[in-house]
């Protein structure tokens, strides 16, 4: 084996870890921003009464409405500390598919449809999946069991 080979085999352990690290962090921050950024709009824009007004309209308990804005508020924050990040990925994950199912299922794949269709819902739902698969990395407050 030539020298260069056994240095990238002597290598490629450690920079595949960090590599690793820095997806599940840019994955965890990503996604945090972007359940914070959809509490806000239902906190601020759409007011809490506003949005169990809109579950309410489509046939979901007013009670939803706030479990999911906690949700979305604290899962944010969770993600982005890298707090309890597995379990954190899977407890969103029925925001996501319940999304899917109401509302946006019925209005087509893409998200650009009138209403929206599920095409977003659904990849943030594997992207999920994904963050729950890597744990939360070196990068994150509080480590996963594996």
């Amino acid at each position: 084996m030539s020298q260069a080979a056994m240095t990238t085999q002597t290598l490629s352990q450690p920079a595949q870890i960090a590599k690793t690290d820095l997806a599940a962090l840019l994955l965890r921050a990503a996604m945090g921003v972007l359940f914070l950024a959809h509490a806000g709009l239902k906190i601020f824009v759409f007011t809490p009464a506003g949005t169990v007004g809109y579950f309410a309209g489509l046939g979901l308990p007013a009670l939803l409405a706030y479990a999911v804005i906690l949700a979305e508020l604290f899962g944010g924050i969770a993600l982005l500390l890298g707090i309890w990040t597995r379990w954190v990925s899977l407890a969103l994950l029925p925001i996501l598919l319940g999304s899917i199912y109401v509302p946006h299922g019925a209005k087509g794949f893409l998200f650009s449809n009138p209403g929206g269709g599920w095409e977003f819902p659904a990849f943030w739902a594997v992207a999920l999946v994904v963050q729950a698969l890597l744990g939360g990395g070196a990068y994150a407050l509080k480590k996963d069991n594996a």
